[in-house]
Order: C-alpha cells, then sequence, then structure tokens
C-alpha cells in the first residue's frame, strides 16, 4: 500500500489527494471517486462519458464536489465492505470516530420491479462509533464540467434542486444545511453522536416525474440490500486458485466499469489523469477499447461470469457490425465510433496538469491489431459451446477478407501512437492470430471461409513476422519491422498462441525486454518517440503481462515473486491505475483502469495454470 500525500503544483491552491487515494462507488451505469477524506471529488451522469457533475478531481477550484467529513482533525482508514463495493472510511478524531459509507444502490430486477427506485443516485450514511463528532457537508455541483452556471433552491422536505442539462440534481439530507450566499451550494454541521445514523441522499432524475427515495429506515435497507446485491454476484466467482482475494476485487472492479444495459466495459471511469503529474498525456478513458476484447472475455469466462461475458461480446458485435467490414479502435457504450477529441481550458487539469480532454482523436486510427482481439474473443465463446448465428458468421468472413486485403499496410499500433503509421509486430501477429481463429471455426463448420487463401495469408503473415519482425542480433521480436527497438506488446504474443513461452525465441525475447524495458518488476510500453512529449510511467497491464510471459516460459517463482510486487502497488482498497510510478509504486494515469485489473485476473489464472502444470512435468 502506497502511504498518502497530498499533491500541490501551484503554492496556496489545494493540494490534490494522490490518485490512488480515490475509491470507485458505482451502479452499472456511471462512477463516482470518493476520496480518503470523504469528498466526492467525480461523477458523471447519467453514464461514464456523460458531462460532470462533480469535477474537483480535475479542478479544486472549479469542478465542484460533494464532501461529508468532521470538522476537526481526524485520521481516516477505509475499505470495501467484504465482498462488495459499498465504500466504508472510518474517521477517528480526539473525541470519537464515524464512519462514512458511500454507494450508488443497486437492485435486482425483482426489486426493481416492486419498488419505486431512482434513475441514479449516491447515497452516504454517517454512523457514530464512538463519542461525538461533528461532521460537516460541503455541496457544489458544477454541472457541465463546471461550465454551467446552476443555482440550488430549497424545496422543504423534498430537498435542495439543481437544474442540470437534461434533468435535476436532488440532495436530500438528514443533516441540516443551508444554501452558500450565491445558491451555488450548500453547506452544514452538525455532532453525531455514537449510534446514531444519518443519511444523505443525492439523485439526478431525467425522465418523468422524479423519485425520490426516504432516507432513515428506508435508505439503511437499500444500503442493505446493496450489499446482498454485491455478495451474491462476488460469491459468482468460481476461481479459488491463489491471491483469490485480489482476483475477486479486481473482478467487482470491472463490474462497476462495465455499462449495464449494453454489456460494454469502459477503460476507466475518468478523463484526463496525467501518465506524468504535470504532464499532456491526459487523454478520456471513458469509452471502450476493442483492443481489451479477448484478454477481457478470458478473464471473464474463466471467474465463470459466463453472462457478463456473453453480454460483454454481444456488445462487440453490435459496435463491430455498426462500422463492418472496417472496425475502428474505439467505441462508446453503445457502439457509437466518432468520439472528436476537444480540451476544456478553463479547467485547471488534476495537480495543474494540462490539459483536460474529452473524446478521443484515435477513434479515427488504424489498428489491425483489433481485428484480431475481437475474432479471438469470439473463438474463446465458440470454444465453450456458444453458438452464433449466418449473420455473425457472415461479418467474421467479412473481417477475414479485410485482414487479407490489409495487413500489409502500416498503422498506428496499438499504443494508438501519434508520429504516423508503421508495420508494428504485434499487429501482424494479431493479424496472424484473426485469420488463424478462423480457419479454426472454419474446420469445425462453424462459418464458411475459403479455407486456401486464408492459409495462404496467414502462412505469410508468419514468415513476414519470423523473417521481418525478429531481430537475430538482438536475439528478439521487435517493435517494428526491420526494427531493434521492443515494445511490451510482444509479451503477449505465447498468450494468443503465436508461439509457446518455452520457445527459445519467446524467451529470449522476454528476457530482452526485461533488459531494456522493465525497471524492479515495472514494464514500459516501449522507449522510442510517439509523438508526443516523452513523459510516462510502466504500464500496469504491461506488468502483468510480463508475470503471464515468465511463468509460460517455466519461470513460475519469478513470475510469482514479480506478481506480487505487483500487487503491493494496488491501493488500499485494492485497486490500480493505468500506470505505475516506478519510484514510489503511486498510481498514474486514469483511475481505476479496467485493462490493468483485467491484466491481474489473467496472470493470476496464469500462474494457477503454469504451477500446475510445471509441477506435473517435473515430477
Amino acid at each position: 500500500m502506497i502511504p498518502s500525500r497530498l499533491i500541490s503544483v501551484v503554492p496556496g491552491t489545494v493540494p490534490y489527494p494522490p490518485i490512488g487515494d480515490y475509491a470507485l462507488i458505482g451502479d452499472g451505469r456511471s462512477a463516482a471517486l470518493v476520496s480518503r477524506d470523504g469528498s466526492l471529488d467525480w461523477l458523471c451522469w447519467p453514464r461514464f462519458d456523460s458531462p460532470s457533475v462533480f469535477a474537483a478531481l480535475l479542478d479544486t477550484a472549479r469542478g465542484g464536489r460533494f464532501q461529508v467529513r468532521p470538522t476537526g482533525a481526524f485520521r481516516s482508514e477505509r475499505r470495501y465492505l467484504p465482498d462488495t463495493n459499498v465504500l466504508e472510511t472510518v474517521f477517528h478524531t480526539a473525541s470519537g470516530m464515524v464512519a462514512l459509507r458511500d454507494l450508488m444502490p443497486v437492485a435486482s430486477e425483482e426489486d426493481k420491479r416492486t419498488a419505486l427506485i431512482p434513475e441514479h443516485e449516491v447515497l452516504r450514511e454517517v454512523e457514530g462509533l464512538a463519542g461525538q463528532v461533528e461532521v460537516g457537508v460541503v455541496y457544489t455541483p458544477r454541472p457541465d464540467y463546471g461550465r454551467t452556471h446552476s443555482d440550488l433552491t430549497s424545496r422543504g422536505t423534498f430537498g435542495l434542486w439543481c437544474e442540470v442539462s437534461g434533468g435535476a440534481l436532488i440532495l436530500r439530507s438528514d443533516l441540516p444545511l443551508q444554501l452558500t450566499p450565491d445558491h451555488r451550494g450548500a453547506v452544514g454541521a452538525t455532532t453525531i453522536s455514537v449510534g446514531e445514523h444519518k443519511h444523505l441522499s443525492l439523485v439526478y432524475s431525467a425522465d418523468g416525474p422524479a423519485v425520490i427515495p426516504l432516507l432513515e429506515s428506508a435508505a439503511r435497507d437499500r444500503i442493505a440490500r446493496s450489499v446482498r446485491w454485491w455478495r451474491d454476484w462476488a460469491h459468482r466467482c468460481t476461481y479459488e486458485g491463489p491471491y483469490r482475494d485480489a482476483v475477486v476485487r479486481s473482478a467487482l472492479a470491472l463490474k462497476l466499469m462495465t455499462y449495464a444495459p449494453s454489456g460494454a466495459v469502459v477503460a476507466a471511469p475518468t478523463t484526463s489523469l496525467p501518465e506524468e503529474i504535470g504532464g499532456v498525456r491526459n487523454w478520456d478513458y471513458r469509452y471502450c477499447w476493442l483492443r481489451d476484447a479477448s484478454l477481457t472475455l478470458r478473464a471473464l469466462f474463466d471467474l465463470g461470469y459466463v453472462e457478463e461475458a456473453e453480454a460483454y461480446l454481444s456488445w462487440i458485435l453490435h459496435a463491430t457490425r455498426l462500422t463492418w467490414p472496417e472496425m475502428h479502435v474505439l467505441y462508446d457504450v453503445f457502439g457509437e465510433a466518432q468520439l472528436p477529441e476537444s480540451e476544456l481550458l478553463h479547467l485547471s487539469g488534476y495537480a495543474n496538469s494540462r490539459p483536460v480532454r474529452v473524446g478521443n482523436d484515435a477513434y479515427g486510427q488504424l489498428q489491425l491489431d483489433v481485428y484480431g482481439e475481437v475474432i479471438d474473443a469470439v473463438t474463446r465463446f465458440a470454444a465453450r459451446g456458444g453458438h452464433f448465428d449466418r449473420d455473425t458468421a457472415r461479418m467474421l468472413s467479412g473481417l477475414g477478407e479485410t485482414v487479407c486485403q490489409r495487413w500489409r499496410e502500416p498503422d498506428e499500433g496499438i499504443w494508438e501512437g501519434r508520429a504516423g503509421r508503421f508495420h508494428h509486430t504485434h499487429s501482424k501477429v494479431l493479424c496472424w492470430v484473426a485469420l488463424d481463429r478462423l480457419i479454426t471455426l472454419h474446420d469445425t463448420g462453424r462459418l464458411w471461409i475459403d479455407g486456401d487463401r486464408f492459409r495462404s495469408e496467414r502462412d505469410a503473415i508468419r514468415t513476414a513476422i519470423e523473417t521481418r519482425g525478429y531481430n537475430p542480433h538482438i536475439d528478439s521480436y521487435t517493435r517494428l519491422f526491420d526494427g531493434d527497438d521492443l515494445d511490451a506488446s510482444l509479451l503477449t504474443l505465447p498468450l494468443y498462441g503465436y508461439l509457446k513461452g518455452t520457445h527459445p525465441r519467446m524467451r529470449a525475447t522476454c528476457q530482452r525486454v526485461h533488459e531494456r524495458l522493465a525497471r524492479d518488476g515495472l514494464v514500459y510500453r516501449y522507449q522510442t518517440d510517439d509523438g508526443l512529449p516523452p513523459g510516462e510511467g510502466p504500464f500496469g497491464i504491461c506488468s502483468f503481462w510480463a508475470v503471464e510471459c515468465r511463468a509460460k516460459g517455466g519461470d513460475v517463482e519469478g513470475a510469482t515473486e514479480a506478481f506480487e510486487r505487483l500487487l503491493a502497488c494496488a491501493s488500499d482498497v485494492g485497486l490500480l491505475g493505468e500506470e505505475i510510478d516506478p519510484e514510489t509504486g503511486a498510481a498514474l494515469g486514469n483511475f481505476p483502469q479496467a485493462f490493468t485489473h483485467v491484466g491481474l485476473i489473467n496472470a493470476a489464472l496464469t500462474l494457477n495454470e503454469c504451477g500446475a502444470m510445471f509441477s506435473t512435468m517435473e515430477t
């Protein structure tokens, strides 16, 4: 666990909590980040990529927040209630202790049929644990990334109302609140005694009459119902191998980043958290990347979450149909592929890390690897007995035709560089994977393709990779054809079955990547000009790929040690970001990162499999 330390770039400004000091709550439609001191600093409603309601995460002065904490000095500790996404923060003061529980209530379909439930709700419970503690509330909504000026009005027992684009925010509170003089916020403070329960309910309503939930015992019922729902979901995990607690926590994090109505998994619930404090590599990750398809599906299937895996695959097939026979790099949660990028110049960015971006221009890039990842995902589904219809079979065949026609082209590659198009070895490998899997589906009668042509193209791709993507002078596969620099994506070759981890070329490549790109087990993506100013940390997913690659190469002991070092970089509530600071182990980039947690799950699965396999071989 990384010790807390506030980050302040500009003297006299409010310091920013470390990125890893945030915890995530959500309901499968949107998510919020809550700091260690009880401040809800990021929330977009009604869905992950909607404009923000609170964005102090990206500008402490202009973004707005919803804070509940003791008014005096305190220290805090926190956790998720076991096997749930209900966050509990305990504040210790000189006069007593209080617990703050934060959640977005969830309910079963049966509960939804029998009760009036708000479209979207953040529920906060304050409970006195010992003595007496004065608790203060600061509520300053700033809709549309702080661009919309919207006054609060009091409607008595119906709470404080704030108009937002397309709807309304409604705050009801057991704690007395007063409007600020400018009517743009509300504040209050009250003493909580041992045994007392107080609640605050923030609701977003867009359609029809607003459902304003009751507080007091009704709020406690919603909390208890949500705890049951999350525990029922967590207990569906079938994995019983090593590091189960970390695996289940990662699965719960993935569930928070899944958009329930469509099954899509967003890369992260945030935008513009920097890969380097004060740097410019700040991107909007509130969308769904096809490059995550196969590895995410493996994680869900192998943990026993078949329903989530099939829903995710259905979204993938829906999204790719919309742009067939071409595929885009990323889509929104409903499959929209046009996501133009713009900058919010009025926001200072996290710890003065500009620019703040919404949208992502990577949607227009060419990344040939996505064909392999999507087709491999479908093949995983089929291998588990899944069936797809004639239209899907025709679509897959068409994607294969696109690979045959385009694999010889340069592309931007998996990391979305902005320096132009090149012949990336990883992209060619995934083109090989696409055709190889389609041949498998054809041979098992799942679809029809021109088998001879696809085999010929698949073999031509392998020949090109082995002659131009492997450099005998450095004894390694290389980032680009005919090059000599490396890329962490090469660690995935055995993960996709291009060759075995024990193959001499793969073992040598794994060793070279560790020599050139790794630092204390943390792996950078590459070390080359990608068209952007330098400044990023080691990538979480790459570090977990390195664990899998070492394990598949036979070094299970070394892989296990590296895995445990990575686990130590998780936050106190088990969350991991996009990148890891090599000096401190702190989180960098958008947080938490779905791909990193997918990497953790798959690395644990591989360690379990390889540990048993190599143990049997030695016996």
